[in-house]
């Protein structure tokens, strides 16, 4: 069966483009149906055909609840198996994650729980950490604090700025993102009140991706 994905994106959209280039490749089984975003000029948008796309502003709204009941209407709309938080700057309100629990993800870049909100990569370097990385975890109303389902690790170089650091981890965020897409498409991963199943165990510790982009314990 083909997994309908809806995705949410403030900005460029790269996790959104690596989505889309695997699906075209046949290595994801799934569909784009929507994508979503709070900024109308974001690039994410251009991605997707005029009919998969939906912006507003925030702004446009009498207040943060009536924007977010609209989004969840529209996400709602396309009937989606999986709703991805992929670059979505946003904090989602806790009616909104209530509505899609337990099929809503968000791929942060940071080694959670290390680094919860903004400029993770700066952070890391001047904590002194030797490493660095992203993870993808379920949405719960507390920010950046679901179960993390996977992580992908980089070193950190003698040097790195946070853009050089950025820079290296991408590529491997977008390879940690379809992995976990890859198990969410094949019905191999769900989260049951505080639990969270693969392959039909309880998930004890993130899985890790490796060289070769496959998820091990």
């Amino acid at each position: 069966m083909t997994a309908r994905i809806a995705v949410l994106a403030s900005g460029r959209g790269s996790n959104l483009q690596a989505i889309l280039d695997a699906i075209a490749a046949g290595t994801l089984q799934a569909e784009v149906v929507g994508v979503f975003s709070d900024k109308p000029s974001a690039p994410a948008l251009r991605q997707v055909p005029v009919a998969r796309r939906w912006a507003a502003k925030p702004s446009a709204f009498p207040d943060r609840a009536a924007y977010e009941t609209a989004l969840a209407d529209a996400v709602a709309a396309t009937r989606p198996d999986w709703v991805v938080c992929a670059g979505y700057m946003r904090i989602l309100g806790d009616a909104f994650i209530a509505r899609f629990r337990g099929r809503l993800l968000n791929i942060h870049p940071s080694l959670l729980p290390k680094y919860r909100g903004l400029h993770t990569h700066a952070r890391a370097i001047e904590a002194g950490d030797s490493e660095h990385g992203a993870s993808v975890h379920f949405v719960i109303p507390e920010l950046d604090a679901g179960t993390v389902i996977a992580q992908v690790r980089v070193p950190i170089l003698p040097g790195d700025t946070p853009e050089t650091l950025a820079t290296r981890l991408l590529p491997r965020e977008h390879a940690l993102l379809l992995a976990v897409l890859g198990l969410a498409s094949a019905g191999q991963l769900t989260e049951q009140g505080d639990v969270t199943l693969c392959h039909g165990q309880p998930l004890l510790n993130p899985l890790s991706l490796d060289s070769a982009d496959r998820l091990v314990s």
